[in-house]
């Protein structure tokens, strides 16, 4: 990739996105695979659901549509020049990526509905912070993040709905 100059800093690099993109979305992948999330698991398939949750399909169409959103968003902000509200933003960027990767393996592996609650909740407050640095950087940036809010306050909803419908059956985490 060649050097951003003056000239290109703050610009589109498609080149930026040929990397994030693939990489959140594997990133994303593992982290369900390696927990083996939503249907097929044997304790999720227990568990009793809302009358809102969407099938199965929905997630694995949603969730990649989601990260390569969010790898744009990263790309468009990667490209802008380095400054402490660029870093700022990607620190909180990360962040919120760390926690979105938790989230599976807390609630399909761990079996902790409440721990996954409460991480789902810090999430959306980082995320939404996130995005709007990157609004105040690059609004597309900031604009590209708002479908993955809206549906993390979705998923936030189900997880609440299903620790309500099941008393009991998440373990703690925590001890």
């Amino acid at each position: 990739m060649a050097p951003l100059t003056e000239e290109s800093e703050g610009q589109w690099d498609w080149r930026i996105g040929l990397i994030t993109v693939p990489a959140l979305m594997g990133f994303g992948w593992l982290s369900g695979w390696l927990s083996n999330s939503g249907y097929g698991n044997d304790w999720f398939d227990a568990l009793a659901k809302p009358e809102f949750m969407p099938p199965g399909w929905a997630f694995g169409f949603v969730w990649p549509i989601l990260y390569a959103m969010l790898g744009i968003a990263l790309a468009l902000i990667i490209a802008e020049p380095r400054t402490r509200r660029r870093r700022q933003a990607l620190i909180l960027f990360y962040a919120q990526l760390a926690l979105n990767y938790a989230w599976t393996p807390i609630f399909f592996a761990g079996h902790d509905i409440q721990l996954a609650f409460i991480t789902i909740l810090v999430m959306i407050v980082v995320a939404a912070s996130t995005a709007g640095q990157f609004w105040r950087i690059r609004p597309l940036a900031g604009a590209l993040m708002l479908p993955y809010l809206a549906w993390l306050c979705f998923a936030a909803v189900l997880n609440s709905a299903i620790d309500r419908l099941n008393p009991g059956a998440g373990t703690s985490l925590l001890g």
